[in-house]
């Protein structure tokens, strides 16, 4: 995670490095959960169905909630973001096709483990405890994850509002299943979908 955010951070500082930083950080992010899978809490895939239903679920509020926010306030507080189309920054179409899939499926399959590992498994049992967060299980019912963890996860994502509830969605769905492993599908259909409504209505704010 850390690793994907340096990455992130330098693409959003200099435009110039975005694609090679947002392929850096995939192959990173991708490299490092595969060299520490033995480390990391073993994930059920319990309630995939659920997790399926929650993520088309999830792409109609994302895109929804966001096209709501944006006609009713459109300078309502958010990161400065430039709108980066990758049809305007490749002299090759193969080069921006493979970009656009790399940055699709890095998106429906890398940040998925990679997010739902750190935010709804590491850090919710963290909060919960602190000295050693495995004697916390999965998906445990307090208030604290399940509000701080929400916010926390907004703070990564321009759209933060729109995060939010997502979060929270995602948070209600960890508790009811205690399943990483659907909310792990619940967050890649999310991102899939999203890239296919990206990639059919050219509207590129949404990546």
């Amino acid at each position: 995670m850390g690793a994907f955010l340096l990455l992130t951070w330098i693409g959003s500082h200099w435009p110039g490095l975005y694609p090679a930083s947002y392929v850096a950080k995939t192959i990173a992010a991708a490299g490092l959960l595969i060299y520490f899978w033995n480390h990391y809490t073993k994930i059920r895939w319990n309630y995939w169905w659920l997790g399926v239903a929650i993520g088309i679920v999830g792409v109609v509020q994302w895109v929804g909630m966001e096209k709501a926010i944006l006609h009713c306030w459109p300078n309502y507080p958010r990161p400065g973001v430039d709108i980066w189309n990758p049809y305007e920054h490749f002299n090759s179409t193969a080069a921006m096709w493979s970009f656009i899939i790399l940055r699709w499926m890095g998106a429906a399959l890398v940040v998925p483990f990679m997010e739902e590992l750190f935010w709804r498994d590491y850090l919710w049992r963290t909060i919960l405890a602190p000295n050693d967060f495995r004697l916390a299980s999965i998906g445990e019912w307090d208030w604290r994850p399940f509000v701080f963890v929400s916010l926390l996860f907004a703070t990564v994502h321009v759209q933060w509002m729109t995060a939010i509830v997502w979060g929270f969605m995602i948070a209600a769905l960890l508790v009811y299943t205690r399943s990483l492993g659907a909310c792990i599908i619940a967050h890649g259909v999310t991102n899939f979908l999203l890239g296919g409504y990206v990639l059919f209505t050219k509207n590129w704010y949404f990546w």
